[in-house]
């Protein structure tokens, strides 16, 4: 059907280096959806592999295609936001860029929005769906591993917590927008999360099938994001996703840096100064290639920019501990604090200095 008339229900396709998989899934869609005033808004994350080029070739010819390259953004569930939010229709759905969902699912979504249902869930964990197809070992485990955590905390009983293929009416949607973290893939999660409360929810099953081109964009990061969003509902959003991420990462290198320091001096007997020193940059190293994979990750550093940006990151860090000891040693000599306390105020010190200074600095969206 011709959007000669407004779009009535809106499908948002998320894209990575999916190039070869654009015009299989507008001919699936149109197939799917034929009779229905429909459009499809492909959301590209800059791909390299030409995936905007590709789904802006249809789009010149079919009205009902249209393409947003982002740059310098990355992320399932912000392109979910952004597509939604760039469309008008009533009624909006998500499926992977991979051809892995069952696009023939979606006018019974599109027919159970328009009953009543406010959400419409693609689930391969009820009668009659399967995943066993698509998965590899590692991310069935994930998956499963999600799903149980997930069932714990969310208002609402869903089989499929962790599914990317669903659809929504839009005043549910809008509800949601303006508190979503928007981060990671679980774009499902955080809306239900964020909604806190029980919503006329249907669920559909479906098969989840192979890939047929391409490669899978999940790894296990992505468990990590997972629950990073919970903590994030948990504290009501008071303490930025990221932060909390990179607090935790300095965390690990406290870890590091007495491992380290225990073979310098303890085993390799290297002197005390020489051995801090020493397990000092260990701590770095870990902390910066940790959350160049982790805490920014839509923004991770490559190539030259990677070592440009390590010894950015030595430099922001060794500000930061110098401020540590001055802030300590200042509040220690005027007696405003015990040393105790002086040495926590100057550590909050440098975590928020080295936080501030990498978000700007070292992995500064471009």
């Amino acid at each position: 059907m011709s959007l000669s008339v407004p779009a009535r229900f809106a499908i948002v396709i998320p894209c990575f280096n999916e190039a070869p998989n654009v015009a299989p899934m507008v001919e699936r869609v149109a197939a799917a959806l034929e009779g229905v005033a429909w459009e499809a808004v492909f959301v590209d994350d800059d791909s390299p592999d030409g995936t905007a080029a590709a789904a802006r070739a249809i789009a010149a010819l079919d009205p009902r295609v249209r393409c947003i390259r982002r740059i310098g953004r990355r992320g399932l569930a912000s392109a979910c936001i952004e597509g939604w939010l760039a469309s008008s229709a009533p009624f909006l759905a998500v499926i992977d860029g991979d051809l892995q969902h069952d696009e023939r699912l979606l006018p019974r979504m599109l027919e159970a929005l328009e009953q009543g249902a406010e959400m419409v869930v693609g689930s391969r964990h009820v009668a009659g769906g399967a995943a066993e197809g698509g998965f590899s070992p590692f991310r069935a485990r994930l998956s499963r591993a999600g799903t149980a955590l997930a069932a714990a905390v969310l208002p609402v009983r869903v089989s499929d917590p962790m599914s990317g293929f669903f659809a929504l009416s839009r005043p549910v949607f809008e509800e949601a927008a303006p508190r979503l973290t928007g981060t990671g893939f679980k774009i499902l999660l955080d809306l239900l999360l964020t909604l806190r409360r029980p919503v006329r929810l249907v669920e559909l099953p479906y098969e989840f099938r192979a890939r047929e081109a391409g490669e899978s964009k999940l790894d296990a990061t992505v468990m990590l994001e997972f629950l990073g969003l919970l903590a994030d509902k948990a504290l009501g959003g008071w303490v930025p996703l990221r932060f909390l991420a990179f607090a935790l990462v300095g965390g690990a290198g406290v870890l590091v840096h007495l491992a380290a320091l225990g073979v310098l001096h303890g085993l390799l007997s290297v002197p005390f100064g020489a051995a801090q020193w020493g397990a000092t940059f260990c701590a770095m190293t870990v902390n910066f290639w940790l959350n160049n994979q982790v805490t920014y990750r839509d923004r991770r550093l490559r190539g030259p920019r990677l070592w440009q940006g390590l010894a950015l990151f030595y430099a922001v860090c060794g500000i930061g501990a110098a401020a540590n000891v001055g802030v300590a040693a200042l509040l220690v000599r005027d007696g405003v604090l015990a040393w105790g306390l002086a040495g926590a105020a100057g550590a909050a010190l440098t975590v928020v200095w080295n936080f501030a200074m990498s978000s700007t600095l070292v992995w500064r969206a471009r």
